[in-house]
């Protein structure tokens, strides 16, 4: 199969972000078969490959990325011709929109994913991150994951269990790392239900809701939900939006880290030590095996970089302390200024933050 590969395709506006520079070769993908095509061409000529989605979590260097971009557009939503006990399956391919698919199952009467609502890129990013949000996260309700094996170039099937999925995690994230091009994932939702709010946030919202508690179970109630997340996200800047200059961002730049019990004792001590107020706690949440979570916009910003900060064509978002924000053109300044926070937050609390967006160097 031939495939349709361009030369020197400005890569910036293909990103959230809008920073970086421009790919040697791109190739847009519509099916599995021009996927296998693409990477064969790109095989026959010894060129790396790097695989593109909605573009939310990725951020190109400055300069030229050496090889070939695949832009991913495989599309299809299927649904199971039958429920078990009020579930069903939809099997997505990985070019769909996330949110548009949330949209969807919403308004047929299908719960399970409304609370990652507004949350940008495809479908098929869905399992590498483990996307979480608001109480819900994609391991919930993943039933199976669909891959190319970009060696053998052949379909490859992995259950929930298979994916290792964890904290913003899985094994395409960590183990399999670029070994796989996601194609399709199945979810497994259930009809008429009502939500389940388990995010302090999101619960007190709907707390105040005029009316939820009446809502039908189904559409209606996850209509609501999913209209209050996206008001959540837009106030914190985190839906695409031309308009919001706040909104020119990778998402969470970095992860909250996960520590152990003793590790945070050492963390208690320098904070301590250093605090206006010694008796104020750092917050955290409980995990399994003892660990701690510590929110990383907590750190950030006791760190010295608060809501607004600028740093040359780069900045904190003003209404959220993890989001790095692109004011100019240039990604090296969006990285200089991630390297700065995760050395303030080290020095400051002995922590090395994980950042979350990938980065591709040219």
């Amino acid at each position: 199969m031939e495939i349709n590969v361009k030369d020197n395709v400005p890569l910036a506006p293909l990103t959230t972000m809008g920073v970086g520079g421009k790919a040697r070769y791109w190739a847009s993908c519509g099916t599995v078969d021009e996927l296998r095509a693409a990477l064969e061409w790109a095989r026959l000529r010894a060129q790396p490959v790097q695989v593109l989605g909605g573009g939310s979590n990725t951020i190109f260097a400055d300069g030229t990325y050496p090889g070939l971009v695949l832009k991913i557009e495989l599309k299809g939503i299927e649904q199971s011709a039958g429920a078990v006990d009020g579930e069903i399956t939809m099997k997505v391919a990985a070019g769909e929109h996330w949110d548009d698919f949330v949209a969807h199952c919403v308004a047929v009467h299908l719960s399970g994913i409304e609370c990652l609502s507004g949350i940008p890129g495809l479908v098929g990013a869905t399992p590498i991150q483990n996307v979480g949000a608001y109480g819900q996260e994609v391991a919930q309700t993943i039933t199976a994951v669909q891959a190319l094996d970009r060696d053998s170039l052949e379909p490859v099937s992995f259950t929930n269990q298979d994916c290792c999925f964890s904290y913003r995690s899985s094994r395409f994230k960590r183990a399999d790392r670029g070994r796989f091009i996601i194609t399709q994932v199945s979810f497994q939702l259930r009809r008429g239900v009502r939500p389940a709010l388990t995010y302090p946030e999101l619960r007190d919202r709907m707390a105040g809701h005029s009316g939820y508690d009446q809502l039908e179970a189904g559409a209606a109630a996850s209509t609501a939900v999913r209209d209050a997340v996206i008001a959540l996200r837009r106030a914190k800047s985190m839906v695409l939006d031309p308009g919001d200059p706040n909104a020119r961002s990778a998402g969470s730049y970095f992860l909250n880290p996960i520590i152990l019990g003793p590790v945070m004792d050492a963390v208690d001590e320098r904070w301590k030590a250093t605090a206006v107020d010694p008796d104020s706690a750092i917050p955290r949440f409980e995990e399994s095996g003892g660990r701690k979570k510590i929110p990383a916009a907590w750190l950030v910003e006791n760190s010295g970089f608060g809501k607004g900060f600028r740093f040359g064509e780069a900045g904190i978002s003003q209404h959220h302390a993890l989001a790095i924000v692109a004011y100019g053109s240039r990604a090296a300044a969006v990285v200089r200024l991630g390297e700065m926070i995760q050395e303030a937050v080290e020095k400051r609390f002995g922590i090395i933050l994980e950042t979350e967006p990938v980065l591709v160097t040219a």
